[in-house]
């Protein structure tokens, strides 16, 4: 299968590097020293459950050098949406998948605007991994590294069927759904609450729900969503709030968001597409977010990077 991942980070690197490493032709989309370094050296991918391994790779920061693909992985910071979209316009044909494993709910839209809405595809990903240094990929979280994916209708299509079998053959964990807006909303559930609260508190997880008012504040945004959710016509189970609270309670204590860690470097923040999204949506459809509305105004300010002082 022919493959370029759009987004060369640590979901896109980490996922990437298994399926080069399996044998199926992977060109990755990156740039500056990280490309430089896949480049010159490949791509080093250090995670407990997959092993460490280095890999020589082909890598480009211009998509239009590829020949149109298979499957695009898309993994751009969900800012970047609509700009990488454009870019890999040269390499989509008939017959090509994009499959956005990207943060947020609205990706299909998003993307489906720039290309034919019948490429697109959303799944789930289900990992904690960075780039480490320039070419190296680190995966932690005691081996997490799942795909859940499905069609944005339901239908159990051939595309589904093959690229659920390359996962598989990569030593990826993969799970078809009938119902991919359901698995994006619990996904969604939960990164509104782990990212804004790590970004908000500047804490890991772990002490955020050892104090009791943080682990209620916690609560709140997890309920508020899910109302949204349910305003939004996707009814997620009745232990969603529970079992969210649940899992992030049996990671690891010491880890934190994405977002958290990108807020830390002075990088941009996908605020707009999380909790942002939820006050948008919150507002539509006249269901209150409190919770939601305070974490965005407290981190609107470092959306763009950190915020220059007087």
């Amino acid at each position: 299968m022919r493959i370029a991942i759009m987004g060369a980070g640590g979901t896109g690197g980490y996922f990437g590097g298994l399926l080069a490493r399996a044998g199926e032709d992977v060109t990755f989309v990156a740039r500056g020293a990280h490309l430089e370094a896949m480049r010159s050296r490949g791509l080093t991918v250090k995670s407990r459950s997959a092993g460490d391994f280095t890999i020589p790779v082909q890598a480009t920061d211009d998509p239009s050098s590829i020949a149109p693909v298979d499957l695009v992985l898309f993994c751009v910071k969900t800012y970047d949406t609509e700009s990488a979209a454009r870019l890999i316009h040269p390499i989509v044909g008939p017959n090509t998948a994009v499959f956005s494993i990207q943060n947020g709910v609205d990706n299909d839209h998003r993307i489906g605007r720039v290309l034919d809405p019948k490429a697109v595809m959303c799944g789930v990903a289900e990992i904690f991994s960075s780039v480490e240094a320039p070419g190296v990929i680190i995966h932690r979280s005691g081996g997490l590294a799942k795909i859940t994916l499905g069609e944005l209708d339901g239908v159990a299509s051939p595309r589904v069927e093959r690229l659920f079998k390359a996962f598989q053959h990569a030593g990826i964990e993969a799970v078809r759904s009938p119902d991919i807006r359901i698995a994006l909303w619990e996904k969604f559930l939960g990164i509104c609450a782990n990212s804004g609260l790590s970004s908000l508190t500047r804490l890991p997880f772990g002490p955020i729900l050892a104090c009791p008012e943080t682990k209620g504040l916690y609560r709140g945004t997890l309920e508020e969503v899910r109302d949204v959710a349910h305003a939004s016509g996707i009814h997620l189970a009745a232990d969603s709030i529970e079992r969210r609270i649940t899992h992030t309670g049996n990671l690891a204590p010491g880890l934190r968001s994405s977002m958290a860690n990108d807020l830390n470097a002075g990088r941009r923040l996908e605020l707009e597409s999380l909790n942002g999204t939820v006050v948008r949506l919150g507002r539509e459809h006249g269901v209150p977010t409190p919770y939601n509305f305070a974490i965005y105004a407290a981190l609107k300010p470092y959306v763009n990077g950190a915020p220059e002082l007087p």
